[in-house]
């Protein structure tokens, strides 16, 4: 017989980037000293444990102690902090796909309402504050703040260089548009990129720019990429990395607005630039909940 004591844990994605949410409101079930990087390293698992890309937990900022210091004066207006985990266990600044779960969660779980949802609420990260909301179709957006360009690099894949642009989105992207074919691409291993450029590593996205005219209503763009999360591998979707491929996209058209439909594997995002922020677009679902068994947390 499972403990109906034992720790509540769901799972969920957006866009089939996934993630094990652990809710955890008042910070006494999943306190950093429990949730440390081996056992997130277990959750993310496939095999022995739940699976995922991360680990979410949901909190409320007071009870997250690095919280002051990355939201600064913003720390009052953010009730609730995504302490967001890499399946490798590091922390991660932002992630524009668990953001938009993170919301969807706060509202399954009654710990928002849904007006509130609506008009906008902000979530503290450790990229800084977001403002997350709900669309009356079902999807949610997030205001990701501006994309940062950080110079020209180069990704080497299987050997072969891929000329790219620095990105930043509160995390670090180098996005290489190529005429290349993405999906012939092999990314089962870490693309070389240098380390002096990006000390801290770098997510890395492979970005084909498909034809304008094919672009879905609403978009002026359309491009189609794959990723390479740093302490992750390759996933089915990155938030963070479909606005800096969009953003790369506008820039290598001379063009610093508008909107762009974004294909990942996983499905469709969009991302709206207005020459001052970033709007990503896109869906969430919790797939499943349950209970972590003593069984597998005394393993």
């Amino acid at each position: 017989m499972i403990d109906s004591a034992s720790p509540r844990v769901l799972l969920g994605h957006g866009t089939e980037n996934d993630f094990v949410v652990l809710p955890d409101p008042d910070g006494g079930v999943w306190p950093e000293s429990r949730l440390d990087a081996d056992l997130v390293r277990r959750l993310c698992d496939r095999r022995a444990g739940l699976g995922g890309d991360g680990v979410l937990r949901v909190v409320r900022s007071r009870h997250v102690p690095d919280a002051p210091a990355v939201l600064g004066d913003a720390l009052a207006d953010c009730e609730w902090f995504m302490d967001h985990r890499n399946a490798d266990g590091s922390h991660a600044e932002m992630c524009g796909n668990g953001i938009r779960l993170y919301l969807h969660v706060l509202l399954a779980e009654g710990l928002l309402d849904r007006a509130a949802a609506e008009a906008g609420v902000l979530v503290g990260t450790r990229g800084g504050p977001r403002r997350v909301g709900a669309r009356a179709d079902g999807g949610y957006w997030v205001d990701m703040g501006p994309a940062v360009p950080l110079g020209r690099g180069e990704a080497r894949i299987a050997g072969v260089p891929f000329p790219g642009l620095g990105v930043s989105m509160g995390n670090p992207h180098l996005v290489a548009l190529t005429d290349v074919e993405v999906d012939s691409l092999d990314l089962s291993a870490l693309p070389g990129v240098d380390p002096a450029m990006f000390p801290e590593g770098v997510n890395v996205e492979v970005v084909n720019v498909l034809a304008a005219e094919d672009a879905p209503a609403g978009a002026c763009a359309h491009v189609r990429l794959r990723v390479y999360e740093r302490g992750v591998g390759e996933t089915r979707s990155c938030g963070t990395g479909a606005c800096a491929a969009a953003y790369a996209a506008l820039e290598a058209g001379g063009r610093t607005a508008g909107t762009v439909a974004v294909d990942v594997p996983g499905g469709r995002l969009s991302v709206e630039f207005d020459g001052t922020t970033t709007v990503l677009s896109g869906p969430a679902v919790v797939v499943a909940s349950g209970m972590l068994t003593a069984e597998w947390l005394g393993g």
